[in-house]
């Protein structure tokens, strides 16, 4: 798995396992739902949705997705948030459970009011 050569969301998605990439694709769609104006791309090796800059990001680990949605929204969503590992701008969703799509949901669009207002 050489993570940089890959240059699209569906590169990105496609070196997973079925399972991950359920998930992944998923989020994407979720993500896509709440900004439909904004942009994918790669960045920091990561899916990114860009809307007057980097919206979210998010990547998938062995034991967790990654969801980068920057600190303020970290910050906004931090009591929603507590029962996950938590860093300034970041949130760990452990495999074994069900991710919170609705929560996610209000983060993005969140996010997607927060960078429209730039």
């Amino acid at each position: 798995m050489e993570k940089q050569r890959i240059s699209t969301i569906d590169d990105y998605i496609a070196q997973f396992s079925e399972e991950r990439q359920e998930i992944l694709t998923k989020l994407r769609q979720l993500i896509h739902d709440c900004a439909p104006s904004a942009t994918e791309k790669i960045s920091y090796q990561m899916p990114t949705f860009a809307l007057n800059g980097n919206l979210v990001h998010f990547a998938a680990f062995e034991k967790h997705i990654g969801f980068y949605p920057t600190p303020s929204g970290i910050e906004r969503f931090k009591e929603e948030l507590s029962p996950y590992k938590m860093a300034k701008g970041s949130v760990q969703f452990p495999l074994n459970k069900p991710l919170p799509y609705d929560l996610i949901k209000r983060i993005v669009v969140f996010r997607v009011n927060e960078n429209q207002a730039k």
